[in-house]
């Protein structure tokens, strides 16, 4: 699950990585690119909910296997694109493949480890978040400088398939398949959906992925263009807050290993909220580029810190058959907030010529966020004893 991830985020920043050059080369502007930046969580968004729905019937192993190779696919196509048009068309498609692995990596996890387990478990494997960046950044500043922005889209297809491959060969299946019951309850997609829990959740998460996909997907421009980083220091300063991002992964996945969901975990993760919407407010105020990348490192510190806690509460609150369906509802309502602040984001930076709104549009999504996460805490033994009769 951990080299899939990684794979998945070397894919995922290298559009935004090459995008200056990709601009220049199809004769866009901040905005439209900020569209065919959307166009990759539009895609991966719509699969949620099914993609859970089919991890939930067909089990983990193949559907990681067939996600793999069709966003593979999908990577090669993104350098043989040559307009927007045709580029918004590939990244919904390559958002589709993406979108079908994340309700199965889920119930992967909720079907394999104890509730005090899961925290640092997600957090384990989803440091790939934090690493695929901070690898994949340099990796492809230098495939980007050697070979050019089409056969950088060669180059990472190529790893995907070879990945995919791996997986087949070695992913075992569901070690929770073993101990289902022998007629399992249906899967239903709109239980959860009338849960408390799960909204409370999905709104948090909604507010959280407009500063988190902001944050990815626009920082490496913002770096080029307002910043003026050439590509050849790029490789290097825009892997620094990744790393830092690690970080506060691994610190705050072993924080949240609590052997039940509590309500304290979820007002932590609001008081991390705060922290990197601090640090974005002060990210274009600093004058020195050294300066800007030690807040950058702070704010993605508390962003990728947030996974693993969250992850584990939304896991702990879905009824165990409708794993798949409940965490792929709630990745669902986050990519809303992806997608749509990518696009406002591209709009802001051409309307206002800086980045300034963008930073202060990710720290106000941030702020709303710990107030959804501060209600959630106040209801949590509430919702529990309503998800375990509903469950």
């Amino acid at each position: 699950m951990w080299v899939m991830m990684l794979v998945a985020y070397f894919d995922r920043i290298n559009l935004s990585v090459a995008g200056p050059t990709i601009m220049a080369a199809l004769h866009m502007s901040k905005t439209q690119f900020g569209l065919a930046l959307s166009a990759f969580t539009l895609g991966y968004a719509l699969m949620q909910i099914p993609g859970g729905y089919l991890a939930d019937k067909f089990g983990s192993k193949p559907l990681l296997v067939t996600a793999l190779v069709i966003w593979s696919a999908f990577t090669a196509l993104t350098g043989m694109v040559t307009s927007l048009l045709s580029l918004q068309i590939v990244r919904v498609l390559f958002g589709v493949g993406e979108g079908i692995e994340n309700g199965a990596q889920f119930k992967l996890v909720g079907d394999n480890f104890t509730s005090g387990e899961r925290s640092q478990a997600n957090a384990l494997f989803l440091t790939a978040l934090a690493l695929g960046p901070a690898i994949g950044t340099p990796l492809t500043t230098s495939l980007l400088a050697r070979f050019g922005w089409r056969e950088l889209f060669f180059w990472f297809a190529g790893i995907g398939l070879a990945v995919a491959a791996l997986l087949a060969l070695l992913l075992p299946k569901d070690k929770g398949e073993a101990h289902a019951p022998s007629t399992p309850a249906p899967v239903k997609l709109r239980p959860p959906r009338r849960l408390k829990s799960v909204w409370l959740c999905a709104f948090s998460y909604l507010l959280f992925n407009m500063a988190f996909w902001g944050f990815l997907s626009w920082v490496p421009t913002y770096l080029t263009s307002e910043r003026h980083v050439t590509l050849s220091k790029m490789g290097l300063l825009g892997a620094v807050p990744y790393l830092c991002g690690l970080a506060g992964m691994l610190l705050f996945g072993r924080l949240g290993s609590m052997p039940r969901v509590s309500g304290g975990k979820a007002l932590g993760l609001g008081f991390g909220l705060l922290g990197a919407a601090a640090f974005l407010l002060d990210a274009p105020k600093v004058q020195s580029v050294a300066a800007c990348v030690f807040c950058l490192s702070g704010a993605a510190f508390f962003l990728f810190a947030f996974f693993g806690p969250f992850w584990s509460i939304a896991i702990d609150l879905a009824p165990g058959h409708r794993r798949g369906a409940f965490t792929g509802f709630i990745n669902f309502m986050g990519q809303i907030g992806g997608f749509t602040a990518q696009i406002v984001i591209g709009l802001l930076a051409d309307t206002m010529k800086s980045f300034v709104g963008a930073f202060l549009f990710m720290s106000a999504a941030l702020l709303v966020g710990f107030a959804c996460l501060a209600r959630l805490s106040a209801a949590m033994p509430e919702l529990l004893a309503a998800d375990e009769t509903l469950g």
